[in-house]
């Protein structure tokens, strides 16, 4: 696929971002994404998504809480500053209600703890895509 192919692919789907340093995890929600009918992009590290140069085009972020270097509510924080309105859903094994309450304050979408449903995620995704300027943060 050239550049200009990929340009239109990328323009025609919304894109989800994946960032989760687990690799079995990535390629888990890179398929899944990519069966429901959306364009992926995954990342091992907040700092290679932070540095990608589809930032500007990403349509919703989904990370993990817990990660080497950068954590998910950094990450969170620093993509606040450049796009505020990009939906954000956490998904996390490590359950921590002081976590999850300051991943919402700071305007997450949903919160979900691993293991998850695929359509459960898929859902939430596809309702953050769909309602990104309104308040259907949740927890499950």
């Amino acid at each position: 696929m050239d550049g200009g192919t990929l340009l239109m692919d990328l323009k025609a789907k919304p894109i989800v971002a994946v960032v989760d340093d687990d690799r079995r995890v990535r390629e888990s929600l890179e398929s899944l994404i990519t069966s429901g009918g959306l364009t992926a992009q995954v990342f091992s590290l907040a700092e290679d998504f932070l540095r990608c140069s589809h930032l500007e085009a990403t349509s919703c972020l989904i990370t993990d809480v817990r990660m080497p270097g950068m954590n998910g509510l950094e990450l969170q924080r620093r993509v606040r500053l450049a796009r505020p309105e990009l939906p954000i859903i956490f998904i996390t094994a490590h359950h921590e209600d002081e976590v999850e309450r300051r991943a919402f304050a700071e305007g997450a979408t949903f919160f979900i703890r691993k293991p998850f449903n695929a359509e459960e995620l898929l859902g939430a995704t596809r309702s953050a895509l769909s309602n990104s300027s309104g308040d259907n943060r949740k927890t499950s």
